[in-house]
C-alpha cells in the first residue's frame, strides 16, 4: 500500500505542477524515463498546444509501441518518441532532433528515475534542465538518506533494494533534502523546493478510510 501511495502521489504532484506551468505559458513537457506514462493519451492542455516528449531506452519504447499496437491504441496527438541510449547518445540532441525548442520554457518529470542514477548523472540532467527558457521547470522523486528513516523503514528499503539488485536494477543515489536543495540553487535553479511525506499526506490523502499515505516518497521541484 505505502508503494502504491508513492506511485500515485508523485504523478498527481508531477500533473498538478505541470499544470501551474501550462498555466503561465509553458508548452512543452518532457518525461524522462516515460515507461508505460499514460498522460499524453489524457493530456488535459492538449487544446492549448502543449507538446508531450517522451525519453526512455529504445527497447523500453519499443516495449511500450508494441503494447499500444496490440491494445489499438493510436498514437496520440502532440507526442514524441525520444528513444536515447546514453553510452551513444546526448539528450539535448535527441530533444531537437524531435523538435524541442531550448529556447523555450518547459517542463521536465523525473519520477522514479534518480534512484537509479549516479550524482553526476543527476547533476548534467539539472544542467540541461537549466539551459532551457526561463520559467523551466523540473519536478522528480528522490530517496532520502538512511539516517532520515526509522528503522523499520530502513529493514524495508533494504529488502527492496536487494530484491531489485538481483533483477539488476540496483539503487545507488540518495539525498538529504535540504542538501539537494542548495546543490540545485547553486547550479542555477532560482527555487528548490521539496515536497516530503508529511505534507503530500495533507495535500493528496487526508480524510482517506483505508489509510492510504505515503512515509518515505519525497519530491523535489526545481525552476529556472
Amino acid at each position: 500500500a505505502g508503494l502504491r501511495a508513492s506511485i500515485v502521489m508523485r504523478s498527481r504532484y508531477a500533473e498538478d505542477r505541470l499544470a501551474m506551468a501550462v498555466a503561465q505559458g509553458v508548452r512543452q513537457y518532457v518525461i524522462l524515463g516515460a515507461g508505460l506514462d499514460t498522460f499524453a493519451y489524457r493530456n488535459p492542455h492538449a487544446e492549448v498546444g502543449l507538446r508531450v516528449f517522451e525519453v526512455d531506452h529504445p527497447a523500453t519504447q519499443r516495449f511500450k509501441r508494441e503494447r499500444l499496437g496490440r491494445a489499438g491504441i493510436d498514437r496520440a496527438p502532440g507526442v514524441a518518441f525520444v528513444s536515447i541510449d546514453f553510452e551513444t547518445q546526448t539528450l539535448s540532441e535527441q530533444l531537437t532532433g524531435a523538435g524541442f525548442r531550448f529556447d523555450q520554457p518547459a517542463y521536465f518529470s523525473m519520477l522514479g528515475v534518480v534512484i537509479y542514477l549516479s550524482d553526476e548523472a543527476v547533476m548534467e540532467t539539472m544542467r540541461m534542465v537549466t539551459s532551457c527558457g526561463a520559467g523551466s521547470e523540473i519536478v522528480f522523486s528522490f530517496s532520502v538518506t538512511d539516517e532520515l528513516l526509522t528503522e523499520s523503514q530502513q529493514s524495508s528499503r533494504e529488502r527492496t533494494m536487494a530484491r531489485l539488485a538481483a533483477q539488476g536494477e540496483p539503487w545507488v543515489t540518495f539525498y538529504e533534502p535540504a542538501t539537494l536543495a542548495e546543490a540545485l540553487r547553486a547550479r542555477g535553479f532560482s527555487a528548490a523546493e521539496v515536497f516530503a511525506p508529511p505534507e503530500a499526506n495533507r495535500t493528496y490523502f487526508a480524510d482517506r478510510k483505508d489509510g492510504l499515505r505515503v512515509s518515505t516518497g519525497h519530491m523535489m521541484s526545481a525552476r529556472v
